[in-house]
């Protein structure tokens, strides 16, 4: 009886092992592609600074900073506070679809979840390099989905066009000796024809630029911003460190000062990249755990 009594509960003990050794590799498992992620996430800054530098639109009012105070209280701590003044269009921000359209959306009307989607970066640096008036073709959309495949619903796409690197120079970001003569300026941009298939075949939340305006430079007609403003599309102008985000892959932000009334609004803008380069780790991961727990349950069969 007590010898069958040890082989029974020796049998329990067996089982008992079985059943915690899976569960602690279950959690192991879980607790590798949790750490795996967060590992592997980052966060990239597309904001230029905005200041007294930012360069503006001929004819815009100039970027006023003043202190009203920066220093020592009496009480012993530190006190600083500002005001400033800025046109809705200048350094880093977004176009509300009311800039080019009556009755569009303002500022303030844009929903909020349109300001976030799957990030897409055209890049066409190399165009532009021979053609600084270079306009985003249909062709070049194509491109990216050969590499990467269809655009994802909701998407923000971005031109990377290298202008990034002119800013904060006013001459170099405008491309002219004459600043303030806005028909002497030459920059890349979006072709309408780009855009109007884009809205038919695809579904964006936000088009970008690298450079001050969705128009390239020597635009007339604005038929860009007016094409977007009709189908109520922002547009995101001025976006900055572009080479640093994944042409497909990361989700974008668009941080609007909600601007009451606003033809536009200064943007923090960002992007977090937590795409193929956590698949690939989470896979690992997954792997040697499953690996791990096959050991396992051979050790103790």
């Amino acid at each position: 009886m007590i010898a069958g009594n040890n082989k029974y509960h020796g049998g329990n003990i067996i089982r008992n092992k079985s059943f915690w050794m899976l569960s602690i590799s279950v959690v192991a498992l879980c607790w590798t592609i949790v750490v795996g992620k967060h590992v592997n996430e980052t966060v990239i800054d597309m904001t230029h600074n905005l200041s007294v530098t930012s360069p503006l639109w001929g004819g815009l009012p100039e970027f006023k900073f003043n202190i009203i105070v920066r220093g020592r209280m009496p009480g012993g701590f530190w006190l600083e506070g500002n005001t400033f003044e800025t046109p809705d269009h200048a350094g880093t921000h977004l176009d509300a679809p009311s800039h080019y359209v009556e009755g569009a959306w303002r500022t303030q009307e844009i929903p909020v979840e349109k300001l976030v989607g799957p990030g897409v970066i055209i890049n066409v640096t190399d165009k532009v390099l021979s053609d600084p008036d270079y306009r985003v073709v249909t062709s070049d959309i194509h491109e990216w989905e050969k590499k990467y495949g269809r655009i994802p619903e909701n998407a923000i796409v971005i031109m990377n066009s290298g202008w990034q690197y002119k800013f904060p120079d006013r001459n170099a970001v405008f491309n002219t000796e004459d600043p303030d003569n806005r028909s002497s300026y030459h920059f890349p941009g979006w072709h309408e024809d780009a855009v109007a298939w884009l809205i038919e075949n695809r579904d964006i939340n936000i088009l970008g630029v690298d450079t001050p305006s969705i128009d390239y430079g020597q635009s007339f007609k604005h038929l860009v911003h007016i094409i977007l403003g009709q189908n109520e599309i922002p547009a995101a102008e001025n976006v900055a460190n572009l080479d640093n985000v994944p042409e497909s892959g990361c989700t974008v932000y668009v941080g609007v000062i909600k601007l009451y009334d606003g033809s536009a609004g200064p943007a923090r803008i960002f992007a977090i990249n937590s795409g193929a380069e956590y698949g690939a780790r989470a896979f690992l991961f997954t792997t040697l755990a499953f690996v791990f727990f096959l050991l396992l349950m051979i050790c103790v069969g």
